[in-house]
Parts: C-alpha cells; structure tokens; sequence
C-alpha cells in the first residue's frame, strides 16, 4: 500500500515543481506550515485586472506528498481565482477526511493524491502548498480593496 502512495506518477510531480522561488514584487504572499511534520509554502502572486493569478511563484519543503500537491498547483495554477482556489482546497479536505472524490476542472490532478487519504498524519503537508496559494490571492484581494478605498 505504501507503494501506491509513492507512485512514479507522485514522485514525478514532487521533482518537477514549476514557479519555484519567490517574486520580486507579489501582490500577496501566502505562508502555511504543517505542524505534524514541518512542511512548509510560501506563495506569491500577482493577480490581473479580472482577479485572476497571473504571476505566481512557490518555495515549497515537503515530503513528496506535498511536493507533488505543489506540483500538481504549479502546472495550473496561472489563470486561477480564488474561488478555484477554495473549491479545489476544500474538495481536497473532503477527499482526504470524508472519502470525497476529489477536486474537479483546473485542479483535477490533485486526485492523483486519494491514497493520502489513508494517512492522516500527510494530510497536513498536502494541503500546505494550496492554502498558502489562496492565502496569497486572498492577501492580494484584500491589498487591492485597500488601495480602492484609499483612492
């Protein structure tokens, strides 16, 4: 069963992160550390004129589960809003605690980690990389609301 936790599919996400790094001027950043075992993100963006991420960057130290969860939103996440962003997180937590199916549309792949299910001690780290990605968009929203009321 470990096996299929550790799948090629998984190992390949967690060593192929795309955005890594950090951006020079984000609108917003997003910090989320997992407890239990010491995961952490931390993400930037930038967002366009419609709300949408159109910049975005990551540094992420996970296990390889988290690294493949940062993997999967790396690959998807340009274009993103924040709604997508909070349905995919939730549908993720759903999969992981109550035996959901998992997220659909943009973040879809993030199925591929079902098994974690099984393993409520990574659940955590799964989850860090997508909550400091909303939190980012989040941050940036609430920067922009700011600067509307200020104007």
């Amino acid at each position: 069963m470990i096996d299929d936790l550790y799948s090629a599919r998984i190992l390949m996400l967690a060593a192929n992160l795309p955005h890594t790094g950090r951006l020079a001027a984000p609108q917003g950043t997003g910090e989320r550390t997992a407890k239990l075992c010491g995961s952490r993100a931390t993400a930037d963006v930038v967002l366009d004129d419609d709300g949408r991420i159109a910049d975005f960057a990551q540094d992420v130290k996970a296990c390889a589960l988290g690294q493949a969860a940062a993997g999967v939103l790396g690959q998807h996440v340009l274009g993103a809003t924040a709604d997508e962003l909070r349905q995919a997180r939730d549908a993720m937590i759903v999969m992981l605690k109550s035996g959901g199916e998992g997220p659909t549309g943009r973040f879809e792949d993030l199925r591929v980690l079902k098994q974690v299910a099984d393993y409520p001690a990574r659940h955590a780290s799964t989850l860090v990389a997508l909550e400091a990605a909303l939190e980012a968009v989040e941050a940036a929203q609430t920067a922009r609301t700011r600067l509307a009321g200020a104007a």
